[in-house]
């Protein structure tokens, strides 16, 4: 009988999965030197939905529609959003804003970003062509 207890075989799992997660954390700085100064957070000494509302957005970037604006309600009905949607090519991009005022998304959401357009702007350089799937419980 081997001397491989599960907690052993746990543990040496885990430190391997940190060892594959290193890589990419090393690569972060990389990904925050590319994104435009307008695009990084600014301090903010308030909380999120103090101040005032992002301004609402419709451009095209990199060949993709990217909009935004205040809704009501929505998705979570509004709890995550502070009452704001950000869509790519039609398709909802789930945006949350964090306590210090800045924006994240599920495409990024370890890369908090100053405003919703810079998140939409964000995610489309991520997807790289790709379609944002809708987020779906099955």
């Amino acid at each position: 009988m081997s001397s491989i207890t599960r907690r052993t075989a746990l543990g040496a799992a885990v430190g391997a999965a940190g060892l594959a997660l290193a890589g990419p954390a090393a690569s972060a700085g990389a990904a925050t030197a590319r994104t435009g100064a307008a695009d990084r957070p600014a301090p903010s000494a308030g909380t999120a939905g103090t101040g005032p509302a992002p301004a609402a957005f419709d451009e095209v970037y990199l060949g993709r529609r990217i909009k935004g604006g205040a809704t009501h309600g929505g998705h979570h009905g509004g709890h995550h959003t502070g009452g704001y949607s950000v869509t790519i090519d039609g398709e909802e991009l789930h945006v949350m804003q964090n306590a210090d005022g800045t924006w994240i998304s599920v495409i990024n959401h370890y890369e908090p970003l100053a405003t919703p357009k810079a998140v939409a702007r964000a995610a489309v350089r991520e997807l790289q062509g790709a379609p944002l799937v809708p987020l779906t419980l099955a």
